[in-house]
Order: structure tokens, then sequence, then C-alpha cells
């Protein structure tokens, strides 16, 4: 079920590849919440240009680094001239356009650089779609990341952090590097923490099923604890789907050299599963087609 929004805040759902866009309307301006991937930027630009419905987008804030929240940036910047704020943690990463660790090169995805104008830090609050939100830490899928809550409303903005049926991958543990499952349970037990009667998430439907939703999250994080290599298949079996919905095609040839080369996938592979990489493209590619994701046209598989 949806939970009722104020009409001063729009949700802009979007498919595989770009996040959510919450836009805030405040009299005659208006504030964006992340601006999805770059290769669907033009979109995002009159999605955005419709939805303000002639208001003045002063404002573009950013809950995590990723690829898919910040491709957008750039484009928006150039089309309406706002500013842009950044979690305080990735204004060095934008500032040096460090594609590593914007995850860009790490994950082989495609972004373009901008002008961060300012930050926002966990405990500072800015108006948004005439509601006080205040920036909270939730680190577990990006360390930076900000979820942003709204006491007066009891909405929370959960990006990445929280969806209705799990959260984002957690790369800092599939990289090898540890604490992301303690940093998103750590996440999680302040969410719930938390009065909330509404969740607008990164991706999917805004829901009111918020006790579920953290029950299958916790879930999915014990899975995760007991078994490495479902984490890892996970985070394996998403970004690739991304890569073809972006692609629209690849042979499993190139999708072995891929998964061999790519450091997270490589990483994910050494840390978790230690398979050949011909093996793990094979079950790869098994696993889409049973997902219904793609279909296998001789050695190409297809975006369905």
């Amino acid at each position: 079920m949806r939970p009722r929004l104020p009409a001063t805040l729009r949700v802009l759902e979007r498919g595989w590849l770009s996040s959510n866009n919450i836009l805030g309307l405040d009299g005659a301006e208006a504030s964006l919440v992340d601006s999805g991937y770059v290769t669907h930027a033009p979109q995002t630009v009159a999605l955005v240009q419709e939805a303000l419905g002639g208001r003045r987008l002063v404002r573009l804030i950013n809950t995590h680094s990723h690829s898919d929240h910040i491709g957008g940036n750039a484009a928006l910047q150039r089309e309406f001239g706002c500013a842009i704020q950044v979690p305080a943690g990735m204004a060095g990463w934008v500032a040096a356009w460090d594609e590593a660790a914007l995850l860009l090169t790490t994950a082989d995805q495609a972004g373009e650089a901008f002008r961060a104008d300012g930050t926002l830090a966990p405990g500072d609050r800015f108006v948004l779609g005439e509601l006080e939100w205040q920036a909270l830490a939730a680190p577990g899928h990006d360390d930076s990341s900000l979820v942003f809550y709204a006491a007066d409303a009891r909405l929370l903005i959960s990006a990445d952090a929280l969806w209705r049926e799990g959260f984002g991958i957690l790369f800092s543990e599939v990289l090898g590097e540890g604490g992301g499952i303690a940093k998103a349970r750590a996440t999680l037990e302040a969410i719930a923490r938390l009065p909330v009667e509404g969740v607008i998430p990164g991706h999917g439907a805004p829901f009111v099923e918020v006790e579920e939703a953290l029950a299958t999250a916790f879930a999915r994080l014990r899975a995760f604890e007991e078994d490495g290599s479902r984490m890892a298949r996970n985070a394996i079996r998403a970004c690739i789907t991304f890569r073809l919905l972006a692609e629209r095609r690849f042979s499993l040839e190139w999708l072995a050299g891929h998964l061999a080369e790519v450091p997270l996938y490589r990483a994910a592979n050494e840390g978790f599963l230690g398979l050949p990489a011909e093996r793990l493209a094979a079950w790869l590619a098994e696993e889409l087609v049973r997902a219904g994701v793609a279909r296998r046209q001789g050695e190409f598989l297809i975006a369905a």
C-alpha cells in the first residue's frame, strides 16, 4: 500500500538503471532528491521539467554516491542551474572525480562529472516540499549514504538502505573490505527506532508496510551472514542485470571476460565463490533467463 503523500511531494518512479527522483515543491521553487543514471539523463530532465510546472529547480540533493543516483546531476545542473548538495562523505570523491571511490570503474559503470556546491552531514536539517527533513547516517550499502526523515509527517526517504523487499548491495562486504553487514544492521536498527508511517525508497513504489520491510531486510542480512556466497551471487546478478539492460545484448564469451576483469566481480568470485569465469558466466546466464530478465539466442544473452 502507498502512503498518503502531501501534494508538495512528488515521486518520479523510475525503472531499472535509474533511482527514483523525489521532487519537493516550495512555492515558486523546487528541490530534487537523486537524479538517476547517466544514460537516462535526457529523460530525467524531461520528467523534472514537466513536474516543475513552471517552478524553478534550485537544488539537487543526493542520498549517496552510486551511479544510478548521481548520473543525471551534470545534465540537471546544465539545464536548470541548480545547486547540488552531496553527503559530506562523498564530497572529496566528487571534487577529485575519483571513479574508483564512486564505484564507476570498480563496477564498470558510467558517470559524468559534476560540481558539488555544498554538503549534508548527519544531523543537518533542510526543507523539502514544505516539510522539515533531518539527514541521518545510513552506512552499509554505501558508507557515505544518508536517509532523510520528516518527523512531522513520519516519512522516510530511505534511498537504498531499505526497500520493500530488501536493500542495496553491500559493496564493502562483497569487495572484501568487511563491515558492511554490521553497518547495514545498525542502519536498519536505527530506522526501526523511528516512528515511520511511510517510506519512499530509492527503487520501487513508496510503501507503508514498514515492519514487514524491516523483517525482510533483517532476514536477508542473516542469510548473507550465514552464507557469503549468497551475498556475492546477489551482487553479481544485480549488477550484470544492470549492464544487460543498458547494453541490451552481449555474448557469453564477453560475459566471462567481463566477470574476470571487473574489480567488483573478480573480488566477489575470489572471495566467496572460487569459480572459473566460464562457469560463473554459464550460471549467471541460466539465472538471468530463469528470472525472465534475459533470453538466450545462441551464444548471446538478449535483454527480455
